[in-house]
């Protein structure tokens, strides 16, 4: 009887021991900490086409995070996409003729914001909109544009 008991203890304190580890890998592989983060100014973009850039998506400027994206919508009049982006008052000296692009980690990987410095005097500031963009490579479009391309030459 009195065995039984322990087992059953250290069976619990293994299982509470299992859901605390579980826990602590899922707030470290996700980031959990940073969707929080409600400091900051936001700044907008236009993107005639985002791929599939998703809301909470980091913002990169030379490679560190300075910020997240926020929202996505679409522009009725314009049809372009409009992200939003929380930047960090960490980095409040950001030119405001800096560049935006769409990028992707790896071949197959997810897709972020990454900031180019410019050369202005002026920074960005909370509402400010980044003029200069580059949209999502898409890469089916790259495919199918190279294989209609080696089509037509082929056919000549």
């Amino acid at each position: 009887m009195r065995q039984t008991r322990t087992i059953e203890i250290s069976t619990g304190f293994f299982i509470i021991l299992g859901f605390a580890a579980l826990f602590f890998l899922a707030t470290e592989t996700t980031n959990i900490g940073a969707y929080g983060d409600s400091g900051g100014y936001v700044v907008t973009a236009s993107f005639t086409n985002v791929g599939g850039l998703k809301v909470r998506a980091p913002v990169t400027m030379a490679g560190v995070d300075v910020g997240r994206v926020t929202a996505i919508r679409l522009n009725p009049q314009t049809f372009n996409a409009v992200v939003s982006m929380r930047i960090s008052n960490t980095y409040n000296e950001i030119p405001d003729d800096s560049t935006a692009s769409i990028l992707t980690s790896g071949l197959l990987g997810e897709q972020y914001i990454g900031l180019s410095a410019g050369g202005s005097e002026k920074f960005l500031k909370n509402d400010s909109k980044i003029q200069y963009t580059q949209s999502a490579l898409i890469l089916e479009n790259l495919i199918g544009q190279f294989l209609s391309s080696k089509a037509s030459s082929g056919s000549k």
